[in-house]
């Protein structure tokens, strides 16, 4: 295992920076997810961890020991590619011990030398035993589904040994039911490894369900670092809230304003009443234009809601129905705007239909218009 620390690192080409000013810490045996959309500079970041892209400024230690200067080879990390990047003409066996063949090793009297075939073979068969390949170890890669394709890059890369895992988007090549099976598999192989494990996503499912931590960034900047639970419930800006989460959360833009007592949202076409308990910081806004967030989970059918709050029951009309058996999911307008609400699948109302629906306004958001950081 092996802490992983990146200071103010910056990787620009040319005059794009694509990476900028990355400060993050990740500890031993910690399992950190990198997740952005396509061009935010997660990948990037990866590959500079792994040595495959030089770092503009800034420093990358692993286990306290700068790399900047380091080939791949020296920094002893393991990276996994999504494309598997197996050797067609050799068996699971080979590719599996290929890394192992070729490098040479430290041999305790300050010399270097290739480990004993013993030793290939007991870290070989011992991995495709942890990752349930054993019966795969004769066959060619042309002869294993994409599963198993993935578990001997895997194998390969923990035969190794290393003291960082490296995983660039390994299972986005696999169709959906088997990309949720692998997901389980990394996760349990990450609790029985107790490696230190970086893990590059688009897929905020993934970053979600196996981060300790998720890093989310965007346009080369690290957006907020947290575990998955507090990304979601308290998104650091709006950019975070609308990129955690599925189905995305509803942003409508309203008017703060002051009314019968209390504090309201104003939409135009109705109102919502703030609760007492996140008043105090929405009156200090009273007289601005905000961005109110709300997840669609958070919106319910009148006739399933648990608890109802005053002012906060508004009627929209369906215009697009999503059966999907255990969720409902519903967009609908009102006062003029869509909203995407995933509501009780028992309710019964029709495209072309109104219903009554219900804010939970203790889960509201608000973020601030022009820069997008959260005010509640």
């Amino acid at each position: 295992m092996a802490r992983v620390e990146l200071d103010h690192v910056w990787k620009r080409f040319g005059s794009f920076a694509a990476v900028r000013d990355v400060d993050l810490r990740i500890a031993d045996g910690e399992f950190v997810v990198l997740v952005g959309p396509s061009g935010c500079g997660k990948t990037t970041t990866l590959r500079m961890i792994a040595g495959l892209e030089d770092i503009t400024e800034g420093e990358i230690r692993i286990d306290g020991a700068v790399v900047n200067d380091l080939p791949p080879k020296d920094r002893d990390v393991a990276m996994v590619f999504q494309s598997y990047a197996l050797y067609p003409h050799l068996n699971v066996f080979d590719n599996m011990a290929f890394s192992l063949k070729m490098r040479r090793f430290p041999d305790g009297k300050g010399a270097s030398a290739k480990l004993p075939r013993t030793e290939v073979e007991r870290r070989v068969r011992s991995a495709a035993k942890l990752l349930g390949i054993e019966d795969q170890l004769s066959k060619k890669p042309g002869q294993l589904s994409g599963g198993q394709r993935q578990r001997v890059a895997l194998g390969r890369a923990i035969v190794r040994n290393p003291k960082v895992f490296l995983f660039d988007e390994p299972l986005s090549n696999l169709d959906a039911k088997l990309r949720v099976a692998m997901r389980a598999e990394l996760a349990k192989l990450h609790r029985r490894l107790k490696s230190t494990m970086v893990y590059v996503t688009h897929d905020q499912a993934e970053a979600m369900t196996l981060g300790d931590r998720v890093v989310v960034m965007d346009k080369g900047l690290v957006q907020q670092v947290d575990d998955p639970q507090t990304l979601y419930d308290r998104p650091r800006n709006q950019f975070v809230a609308g990129f955690i989460g599925s189905p995305a959360m509803n942003f409508l833009e309203a008017s703060v304003v002051e009314a019968d007592g209390g504090v309201f949202l104003d939409f135009g076409g109705f109102r919502l009443r703030v609760p007492a308990d996140l008043a105090a910081v929405a009156r200090q806004h009273v007289g601005e234009t905000v961005v109110f967030g709300i997840r669609p989970e958070d919106l319910h059918d009148r006739n399933f809601a648990k608890l109802m709050q005053p002012d906060a029951t508004v009627t929209a009309r369906v215009e697009v129905r999503e059966a999907m058996g255990s969720d409902l999911f519903l967009y609908a307008t009102v006062g003029g705007l869509t909203i995407h609400a995933r509501v009780n699948p028992a309710t019964k109302v029709e495209v072309g239909q109104a219903f009554d629906v219900h804010f939970d306004l203790t889960k509201m958001h608000l973020f601030d218009r022009s820069t997008g950081l959260a005010i509640i």
